[in-house]
């Protein structure tokens, strides 16, 4: 009797959220409709902003979960919800607002690709200063998410670049922050921009995004790219602290170490002496070729005249060792973690950029890859899919306690589930006490993404 009414009742939410959505936008969920490994039970596609908050609503008269989901593309990212009734997929909150023609802002529905709105500003000459890494992303994956890519050097994240957003509430109640240029708080409860910044990095556990008012920019006349091959940690810091002094105003500056570049101890030490001895040579590694060594560039935009000048001055810092090239790195944009590795983020201050890739590697006891934003400080690695969750564990205090003293933290972005199960996804999280008096004032039944953000919230 139990299981037929529970039949019963799957079948009447399943009939509610078809009338909501459209009957070719809601259904019962599939084994590939999990978020970080929780399988949904229905999935919800509204066809706007009053059709998400009905099904928010639906799901508050019932005591269901509910999930947002953009493209999908960091679904496995973080930790597992509590329980999800129903992935919202935003995939039909999508579009740019209309907007005069030179305007310095746009506002975005949160499930329009990246990819799409960037095409379509390239028509007329502009562009987001956004380069998220992950492929297919929407706007509202990247805020939630909190995802950044090289041109945050400059820039800064999607998140800082927000003007106005607006989001539901658990209960349906449309909230709205900041301004621009259709009025995006229009009909919505507003609040300060500085609530609305609080659903960056919140994984859907504060709100579901129904848009973005980000800033919008003339795409630049020129971007050059000029690498510099390195071999340690130590050597990227000379660098970087070079490059970051000389004033060339840089639009990024991106590291590579691969894992199978990785200098020896004995080459460490056949370098330290190198450096002790001869200074000038500002970190090249001692007595062998550059075989397999690593990558740094450095992303310079403006107009062509102004590149070139810049250029020349950044290849003569680099002493006569630059590659200068109109294309990327091939690795740029691109995270070094794969499937089934347990993804870390590091972040401290960039003078002790070296110190946490030494303190990584140690802990770790084999070659790790390290790649991502050296100029800032934030950089993502990857320990080996076959190491034991006790191991990563290990790993993780071991750098978390360096860490500390350099107020920089190490979260675990993606892992395995018995690695998640083991270890502390986040670390220190010193927003927890704003995170809970906002979660208490917008989802004060624990119905959002329940358990996603830090602390358990």
């Amino acid at each position: 009797m139990a299981a037929a009414a529970e039949s019963t009742g799957a079948t009447e939410i399943t009939r509610r959220l078809a009338a909501i959505c459209g009957p070719s936008f809601a259904r019962r969920a599939g084994a590939a409709d999990e978020v970080a490994g929780r399988v949904a039970r229905w999935v919800a596609v509204p066809g706007g902003p009053e059709a998400a908050a009905e099904v928010l609503r639906l799901a508050a008269r019932h005591d269901l979960s509910v999930v947002p989901r953009g493209a999908g593309t960091k679904i496995d990212w973080g930790v597992p919800p509590g329980r999800v009734d129903i992935l919202l997929d935003t995939g039909r909150l999508a579009g740019i607002g209309h907007q005069p023609a030179g305007a310095p802002v746009a506002e975005i529905g949160a499930g329009t690709p990246l990819r799409a709105v960037q095409a379509t500003l390239e028509r007329t000459g502009r562009r987001l200063p956004l380069d998220p890494p992950s492929p297919g992303a929407t706007l509202g994956g990247v805020l939630a998410a909190d995802e950044a890519g090289p041109l945050r050097h400059r820039h800064g994240t999607a998140c800082e670049q927000l003007v106005g957003l607006r989001w539901l509430a658990a209960d349906g109640e449309l909230v709205g922050a900041g301004v621009g240029p259709t009025e995006p708080s229009a009909g919505a409860v507003p609040v300060g921009l500085d609530v609305g910044r609080l659903l960056c990095g919140s994984q859907g556990g504060l709100g579901v995004l129904v848009s973005a008012t980000v800033r919008v920019q003339a795409a630049p006349a020129s971007r050059i790219w000029v690498t510099r091959p390195v071999w340690t940690p130590l050597e990227v810091h000379d660098l970087v602290r070079a490059v970051l002094a000389a004033r060339l105003d840089p639009a990024a500056v991106e590291l590579d170490l691969p894992a199978a570049g990785a200098a020896s101890p004995r080459e460490e030490s056949a370098l330290a002496a190198a450096r002790a001895n001869h200074p000038s040579v500002a970190g090249r590694r001692a007595g062998a070729p550059r075989r397999g060594s690593g990558t740094l560039a450095v992303l310079l935009e403006g107009g062509p005249a102004d590149v070139a000048e810049r250029v020349d001055r950044l290849v003569a810092l680099f002493e006569g060792e630059a590659a200068v090239d109109s294309a990327a790195p091939h690795w740029w944009r691109r995270y070094p973690f794969g499937p089934g590795d347990t993804a870390l983020r590091v972040e401290m201050p960039t003078s002790d950029l070296h110190a946490a890739v030494y303190a990584l590697r140690d802990a770790a006891g084999v070659p790790v890859p390290v790649r991502g934003s050296a100029g800032l400080g934030v950089v993502h690695t990857a320990l080996p899919a076959a190491m034991p969750e006790e191991r990563v564990a290990a790993v993780l205090a071991a750098v978390r306690g360096v860490l500390l003293a350099r107020r920089g933290r190490c979260v675990v972005v993606a892992a395995p589930p018995a690695v998640r199960r083991a270890v502390d996804v986040w670390g220190e999280a010193a927003a927890i006490p704003r995170l809970r008096a906002a979660k208490d004032h917008l989802d004060p039944h624990r119905r959002l993404a329940p358990g996603r953000l830090p602390g358990g919230l």
